[in-house]
């Protein structure tokens, strides 16, 4: 199992053509950064104080992708401060370690600050 996260972009009416020969709207985002990581991460993720953000943003009214820049700033932040530490909390069976939980949320943080007005979405 796994968290996929999602930031899209603002929804518009796309229109398309299908075969009887009518034209139809339906609504579309467009996903501007997609990524996942093992739910074997989420003590990790809790010991750095960024479980909520990650794998709850809808139950802590997080909506925009701004709104994680500050958290997941300070949550790598600790991670990177004392490697050790966390390292303890890698799952026993190699899914999801320190050394891919680092780059996930350096990842998810740079497309953050790239696209600091897009949806946050995930799926856990």
């Amino acid at each position: 199992m796994s968290l996929d996260v999602y930031l899209t972009g603002p929804e518009y009416d796309e229109q398309c053509t299908c075969n009887c020969g009518h034209v139809h709207t339906k609504k579309s985002s467009e996903q501007l950064y997609s990524s996942n990581i093992t739910h074997n991460l989420g003590k990790m993720a809790g010991e750095a104080g960024i479980y909520d953000c990650l794998w709850r943003p809808d139950e802590n009214g997080i909506t925009k992708a701004s709104q994680l820049i500050k958290p997941l700033s300070d949550g790598i932040e600790l991670l990177e401060s004392d490697p050790v530490k966390f390292s303890k909390f890698n799952a026993e069976n190699g899914w999801g370690t320190y050394k891919h939980f680092v780059p996930f949320v350096r990842g998810y943080l740079t497309a953050c600050k790239n696209y600091p007005d897009a949806d946050v979405n995930v799926s856990r």
